[in-house]
């Protein structure tokens, strides 16, 4: 019971975290770039590319919740939880690549999150 409750916690905290990340999708490069030194990363890609990892961000954030919320296909939230792993992979080696080490931290949180709500849901408390 508490696993599963940690379980639901941690992924409720990756989805809004997804969710607010999914403003790539509206927001102008140059603005996110000007917002933070953290951002700086998004000069890196076009904005065709940011708009796709904002609609990637949006279905990983309703893959991590709707399917068990709604019982339908439950076996989505770990294989979102991993896709979520995934994207936090390429957030490290795009953040080691442009040498911001200082702000690599919360992307490595945020994969340690993931595997753990993939981790949690495919093996210790699956949906069933």
């Amino acid at each position: 019971m508490t696993m599963n409750l940690a379980l639901w916690i941690v992924a409720g905290l990756l989805t809004a975290v997804f969710l607010i990340g999914s403003s790539k999708m509206f927001v102008p490069r140059e603005t996110m770039a000007a917002m933070s030194a953290a951002s700086r990363w998004v000069e890196d890609f076009s904005p065709g590319a940011l708009r796709a990892l904002g609609a990637l961000e949006v279905l990983i954030a309703a893959g991590l919740i709707l399917p068990a919320l709604l019982d339908i296909a439950p076996i989505l939230v770990p294989l979102a939880a991993t896709g979520a792993g995934v994207l936090m992979i390429g957030a490290v080696i795009t953040r080691l690549r442009r040498g911001e080490r200082a702000t690599i931290v919360g992307d490595l949180i945020y994969l340690a999150m993931a595997a753990f709500v993939a981790w949690g849901r495919f093996a210790l408390v699956p949906f069933s």
